[in-house]
């Protein structure tokens, strides 16, 4: 039996989990991944392979009826995303599949609150300069008596809720699906988007993809905003329409943005963001701590045998 991995953190600590696998007689398929494969090289990848591990790869129909047509027999989602994945081609084909929720909330929301700050006190900045030979003093932003907007209320969106609490901040939460009270959450309202939207001094993108959300921030809702608004973006780089951002960074109305993930990944050399001195960027690497990694990668492996009926 075969077993494809395609997850770059997972891979990248793959030697701590190969005694597992080597223990039911499994080999491993572990391909360089630096953020994703491309259609065609999974669908030529997944056939040869009794389960699939997924990334970020474009898990679409076509390399699951590939895969299908070829040895694939079940797959699993690294992580909580999953708008890279059809699910329905999967249940159309008879391929059971899961993601793994609930698994770095947490993580994800340090790195989130981590980008706040630095928006706020422009500390990356200082570093570059630093490290250039200058000795800068860019006057920050108290972060205390701000309003921030947290914009999903998934694990990652209730876990940087509850890192907020502590900066004395009012807190508007966004989410079309939660049932509970903004006081169940620790936020001061929960609201619909982009309702009072110009109240917020920093607004930190934590909701999934989905077809709703998509370009959610653009001119439209941009315009809305207050002038020198920051913008963190830690869930899916097309939540954001970035020829719209350019523009607002360009003219002001956006003073800074930190993004951890992008519409194209990696980050394309010739991205105009880039010349944006002010902004933060990351690699899509929120979940990528020690613990995140052996949660989700053991949680994956236990679904992935749950599936095969693997003791």
């Amino acid at each position: 039996m075969k077993v494809l991995i395609t997850c770059p953190p997972m891979l990248r600590r793959i030697e701590d989990f190969r005694h597992i696998f080597t223990a039911k007689n499994i080999e491993l398929i572990t391909p360089n991944v630096v953020q994703l494969l491309t259609e065609d090289e999974l669908i030529e990848l997944v056939p040869t392979a009794d389960a699939w591990i997924i990334g970020d790869d474009p898990a679409t129909r076509k390399v699951f009826e590939a895969g299908k047509i070829g040895k694939l027999k079940v797959a699993v989602k690294w992580g909580v995303g999953v708008d890279n994945v059809d699910f329905d081609a999967c249940k159309d084909l008879g391929i059971p599949i899961s993601n793994t929720p609930q698994m770095f909330g947490g993580e994800v929301a340090d790195l989130a609150m981590a980008y706040l700050l630095g928006l706020a006190r422009e500390s990356y900045l200082i570093d570059r300069e630093v490290r250039n030979g200058n000795w800068i003093k860019p006057s920050g932003m108290s972060v205390a008596g701000k309003t921030v907007a947290v914009i999903g209320l998934g694990d990652i969106g209730r876990e940087t809720v509850k890192r907020l609490s502590g900066f004395d901040v009012t807190i508007n939460a966004y989410d079309p699906f939660v049932t509970c009270t903004a006081a169940e959450v620790g936020a001061h309202s929960i609201l619909s988007f982009p309702a009072r939207i110009e109240e917020a001094d920093f607004i930190v993108l934590t909701c999934a993809l989905t077809a709703s959300s998509r370009h959610m921030i653009n001119k439209d809702s941009i315009t809305l905003m207050k002038d020198g608004v920051r913008i963190v973006n830690v869930a899916r780089g097309p939540l954001i329409n970035e020829t719209d951002l350019i523009v607002a960074l360009q003219s002001g109305k956006v003073t800074a943005a930190a993004l951890d993930v992008f519409e194209i990944e990696p980050l394309q050399t010739d991205n105009p963001l880039k010349k944006f001195e002010q902004c933060i960027f990351g690699t899509h690497n929120g979940s990528n701590t020690i613990e995140g990694v052996s949660r989700a990668s053991y949680k994956a492996i236990e679904l992935l045998f749950g599936f095969l009926n693997i003791k």
